[in-house]
C-alpha cells in the first residue's frame, strides 16, 4: 500500500517531469502528448509512477528508420545506444528496443522502433537535507521562493520547501537522462554514417 509520502512525491515527480517535456518542447520541435523531435528522432518522456518505495519513468526515442533501413544495421545501432547508456551514472534499469505499431486509422499500418529506458529514483533521493535546509532558511528569513509550491498538501513551509526540491529534483534527473539519450543517439547516427 503506498504510503502519504510516496503519494506525494509521486505527484511532484509528475509536476517536474511535465515540466521537463514543456521545457523540450518549447526547445525543440514539439509533437503530440509527451513528445518531441530533435534532429530527425522522435522522443517520448512518459508519466511517473510510485512502486514500492522508488518513483519510476521511462524514456524513449524512435531509431531513425529513415536513415537506417536494414534490420541488422538497426539492432547494431540499440546494441550502440546499449552501450553508450551503460556507462557513467544515471544508467537505466533497463534498455529495450521495442517495436510499436500504429495504427490509428485502420487503414494504415506503421511499425516503429525505439529504444525504450526505465529508470528508477529511491524516494529518498529525490531530496537532499541540505538543500531542504538552505532553502527553507531562505524561506523563513523573508526571501520570496516562487518555486516553493502554495499547497495544501504541506502544512508547514519546510514541507512545501521538501515538495519544491523533489520536482526540481526529478526534473533535473529527467533532464539528465534524456541530454544522454540524446548525446548517445548523435554519437551513433554519427558513427554509422562515417
Amino acid at each position: 500500500m503506498p504510503t502519504l509520502k510516496g503519494l506525494l512525491f509521486n505527484q511532484y515527480a509528475t509536476e517536474g517531469l511535465s515540466a521537463l517535456v514543456e521545457e523540450m518542447q518549447s526547445s525543440y520541435t514539439a509533437k503530440k502528448g509527451r513528445r518531441f523531435n530533435h534532429d530527425s528522432i522522435t522522443y517520448d518522456i512518459s508519466r511517473p509512477y510510485l512502486k514500492d518505495n522508488t518513483i519510476e519513468f521511462e524514456i524513449s526515442s524512435k531509431i531513425p528508420e529513415n536513415e537506417i533501413k536494414d534490420p541488422k544495421v538497426m539492432q547494431a545501432y540499440f546494441e550502440q545506444i546499449k552501450k553508450v547508456l551503460s556507462k557513467g551514472k544515471n544508467t537505466p534499469v533497463s534498455v529495450e528496443m521495442e517495436n510499436i505499431v500504429w495504427d490509428s486509422r485502420k487503414d494504415t499500418e506503421k511499425k516503429r522502433n525505439y529504444v525504450k529506458l526505465k529508470y528508477q529514483c529511491p524516494l529518498d533521493d529525490l531530496f537532499d537535507n541540505d538543500v531542504v535546509t538552505k532553502r527553507h532558511e531562505k524561506v523563513v528569513s523573508g526571501q520570496a521562493d516562487s518555486a516553493i509550491p502554495d499547497t495544501a498538501s504541506a502544512f508547514t513551509p519546510a514541507g512545501k520547501v521538501v515538495l519544491a526540491v523533489v520536482r526540481d529534483t526529478m526534473q533535473q534527473f529527467g533532464k539528465d537522462c534524456l541530454v544522454k539519450l540524446m548525446e548517445a543517439n548523435g554519437q551513433v547516427k554519427a558513427s554509422l554514417k562515417g
